[in-house]
C-alpha cells in the first residue's frame, strides 16, 4: 500500500499521522509505501529524518521517499492508495501577515482567519490553485486513491474538490472528535463520557450538537444548558463563552472554539461594543500570535527531534489511518466527515454545499448519513457561512474579482464592520499585496 503526504514539512502533523499508518498492523503487514511532498527541501529534510526514526523505533519496515518540488510531484502520487494534504500556501510571512495587517487598517479585526471572513476567503482563493494542480496530477497517476484533506478553510476546499475535480476527497477536521468530550469535562459531567450517544451535523468548524444523551437515552442539554448559563455569569475568564452564548441564545452548542466562532458571525467582535471582547474573552490576533509562538519554539523542539535516530509512537484517534483500514479490511468505521449534501443529507442546506455529517467507511468508501432537518435559526446560521463559501469557489472557477467583491460584502462580520466601498478597497489592496500568491483576477 502507498501513502502519500502532501505537505510533508508540516512536521508534527505528517510524523502523527504517518506514525498511526506505521503503528497500524494492517497498514504494514503487506508493506507500507510512504512518499513525502513538500516545496521546502529544509522541513522536507526534517520530516524525513523523524519520519524514518519512527519507523525505526515501529520496526515497520516502510519504504520512505521524500520528494522535493512541482516537478517530482508526479512521481510522489503515482501508484498511491491514499492522499493525505496538508498544506499552507504563502504561510505566516507573508500571506497570514496580509490576512490580518491590511484588514486591520479598514478597522476589521480578526482572530483565526482560516475559515470564513476576509482571511478565509484569501486563504481559499490562494490554495484551490495549488489544490486543482494536485487533483490533475491525480486524476492522471493514481485515478482510485483517496485524498483526506485537513487544510483549511475545510468546507470551500473540499467542496471545490468534489465539485470540480474527479478526485475521491473528504475533508477530516479534529472538531467533531473532541467537541463531546470538551464540552463535558469543562461542565464537570465526565461521568457520562463512557457510552453517551452524540448527534453532531451541520458545516466545519460550525457542526451543531443537535443531540446528547447519556447510556440510558436520556437527553443530557437541560442540564448542559444549567451548567453551561452558571458557568458563563460566574467564571468571567473562561474560554468558551462565545459557544455557550450559542446554547443560550440558539440552543445548541457548536464544534469549532470559540475563538474561531467570534469571527463567523456579526455578533461578537464589533468596534462599537469595545466591552464584547472583554465580556467574552476573545482573543484578537490570535492566529498570527499563536504563529510567532510556534516560530520561536521550533528551533528547540526540531533540535530534540532531529537529534533522535530511533523515535516511539503510540497511535491516536487521529482519523486518517482508521480510515485505511476501514477501507483495507471493510471493517465499518464512523466519522465526521466532510461532504456534498448530495440528496439533502441536511434537507435544509443547498445540495451543493460541503457539510459535515456522520459517516461510515468501510469497503466501498465513505457513506454519508442522512441527517434530516436543522433546526431553523441553526440552518441560518449555516447558511450565513454557506453563502460565502459557494461565492468564494465561484470566483477561484471563474477568475471573476467582483465574485471576491460579493464573498466579502456578504461575509457576515465583515459585512457587519466596513461599508462596501471599503470592503472594495480592502478586497483590492489584498490582491494586490498577494501578488503571485494568488492567480490574475479580471
Amino acid at each position: 500500500m502507498k501513502i502519500t503526504f502532501l505537505g510533508a514539512g508540516s512536521t508534527i502533523f505528517s510524523r502523527n499521522v504517518l506514525g498511526d499508518c506505521m503503528a497500524s498492523k494492517t497498514l504494514v503487514e503487506d508493506g507500507l509505501d510512504i512518499a513525502l511532498y513538500d516545496v521546502s527541501a529544509t522541513r522536507l529534510s526534517e520530516s524525513e529524518r523523524i519520519i524514518r526514526a519512527i519507523d525505526k523505533g515501529l520496526n515497520a519496515k516502510a519504504n520512505i521517499t521524500g520528494y522535493l518540488g512541482e516537478d517530482s510531484r508526479k512521481d510522489a502520487l503515482r501508484g498511491a492508495d491514499f492522499v493525505v494534504n496538508a498544506i499552507q500556501i504563502g504561510g505566516y510571512d507573508p500571506c497570514t501577515i496580509t490576512d490580518f495587517e491590511v484588514p486591520k487598517k479598514y478597522g476589521l479585526r480578526q482572530t483565526i482567519a482560516d475559515t470564513l471572513g476576509i482571511g478565509g476567503i484569501m486563504r481559499t482563493l490562494r490554495t484551490i490553485p495549488v489544490m486543482e494542480s494536485f487533483a490533475r496530477d491525480m486524476e492522471e497517476v493514481c485515478p482510485d486513491a483517496w485524498l483526506l484533506n485537513y487544510t483549511n478553510p475545510m468546507a470551500m476546499l473540499t467542496g471545490f474538490m468534489l465539485r470540480y475535480t474527479g478526485v475521491k476527497t473528504v475533508g477530516l477536521c479534529h472538531s467533531v472528535q473532541v467537541c463531546v468530550d470538551h464540552l463535558l469535562r469543562d461542565l464537570g459531567m465526565e461521568e457520562h463520557l463512557p457510552h453517551h450517544k452524540e448527534l453532531i451535523a451541520g458545516i466545519n468548524h460550525m457542526a451543531w450538537l443537535l443531540e446528547i444523551k447519556d447510556k440510558h437515552g436520556r437527553d443530557l442539554y437541560p442540564e448542559i444548558k444549567r451548567r453551561a448559563k452558571e458557568k458563563s455569569l460566574h467564571d468571567k475568564d473562561h474560554k468558551d463563552l462565545v459557544r455557550y452564548d450559542y446554547i443560550d441564545k440558539l440552543g445548541y452548542y457548536c464544534t469549532e472554539s470559540s475563538e474561531h466562532n467570534a469571527e463567523y458571525n456579526p455578533f461578537y467582535i464589533k468596534s462599537n461594543y469595545p466591552e464584547l471582547i472583554e465580556r467574552f474573552n476573545i482573543p484578537l490576533d490570535e492566529y498570527p500570535r499563536r504563529c510567532i509562538l510556534q516560530i520561536e519554539n521550533w528551533g528547540e523542539e526540531s533540535r530534540k527531534l532531529l537529534s533522535q535516530d530511533v523515535m516511539d509512537h503510540k497511535r491516536s484517534a487521529e482519523y486518517a489511518s482508521h480510515i485505511m483500514e476501514a477501507m483495507l479490511t471493510n471493517e465499518p468505521y464512523k466519522i465526521g466527515g466532510n461532504v456534498l449534501n448530495t440528496g439533502g443529507l441536511i434537507e435544509n442546506l443547498p445540495a451543493d454545499a460541503c457539510v459535515e455529517v456522520p459517516c461510515l467507511v468501510d469497503g466501498s468508501g465513505v457513506s454519508p448519513c442522512r441527517v434530516g432537518r436543522l433546526p431553523v435559526q441553526l440552518a441560518a446560521m449555516n447558511m450565513t457561512n454557506i453563502n460565502v463559501q459557494q461565492i468564494t469557489i465561484e470566483a477561484a472557477v471563474t477568475r471573476k474579482r467582483e465574485h471576491i467583491y460579493h464573498a466579502a460584502m456578504l461575509d457576515p462580520h465583515t459585512a457587519a464592520e466596513l461599508s462596501i466601498d471599503d470592503i472594495i478597497k480592502m478586497v483590492d489592496e489584498m490582491i494586490e499585496r498577494h501578488g503571485n500568491y494568488m492567480p490574475k483576477y479580471h
